[in-house]
């Protein structure tokens, strides 16, 4: 720390305040900020190294597992849930996949604007409220993806609509997936499951 910075404390407008001129309880509160960041920063480093040993014993169980059956695993692990051997404690490992769609969405719109058109008014009211609430984007231009896929759910035998939930299914992309591991305890193998918390604002 240079004699300068000892001499002065810089202000919220970049100003070099003159420490005789600090307040004591001002000087105080930079200091307590500053102390609880440092530790708050500190316990975020320890949180990130344990996520990532906790993923790397997970691996290394699985890897285990697969070497004792002779099945070569490749890519990443996917969703699973590990159990302690009194049932009172488990680790969830949970992947999420991000969804984009490609221009085989827009294929799939035209062909289900077809079937509509074709269809009797009045009976298939339900389904055109279906369709447009799927394909409305929002004020990101995104459509809403859930209501996408809810679609190819609908029991509907129409060749034309057929080839629509095809090109919905080849318009799937996986933009990314992020996965989370999640701790969980019970006091006894018959009660509910209570969720560690490694929030802070939540502890």
């Amino acid at each position: 720390m240079t004699a300068q910075q000892k001499e002065f404390m810089e202000d919220a407008q970049g100003r070099l305040v003159p420490l005789p001129n600090v307040k004591a309880e001002d000087k105080l509160e930079d200091q307590l900020v500053s102390t609880l960041y440092e530790k708050a920063t500190d316990l975020q480093t320890s949180i990130k190294g344990f996520k990532v040993m906790a993923f790397d014993e997970v691996e290394s169980f699985v890897d285990l597992l697969a070497e004792k059956y002779s099945v070569s695993k490749g890519g990443k692990k996917g969703n699973m849930t590990l159990t302690s051997y009194d049932g009172k404690t488990k680790v969830v490992v949970s992947v999420s996949e991000f969804i984009q769609f490609g221009p085989q969405l827009q294929i799939a719109k035209e062909l289900i604007d077809e079937c509509i058109l074709e269809w009797s008014q009045g009976s298939n009211d339900h389904i055109t409220a279906l369709v447009n609430h799927a394909f409305r984007v929002d004020k990101n231009n995104r459509v809403n993806t859930q209501a996408i896929l809810g679609l190819r759910r609908l029991e509907i035998r129409e060749d034309k609509w057929i080839k629509a939930m095809e090109a919905i299914t080849d318009s799937i992309r996986v933009a990314d997936s992020k996965s989370y591991i999640r701790f969980y305890q019970r006091p006894s193998a018959d009660a509910d499951w209570k969720a560690v918390s490694l929030d802070i604002a939540k502890l």
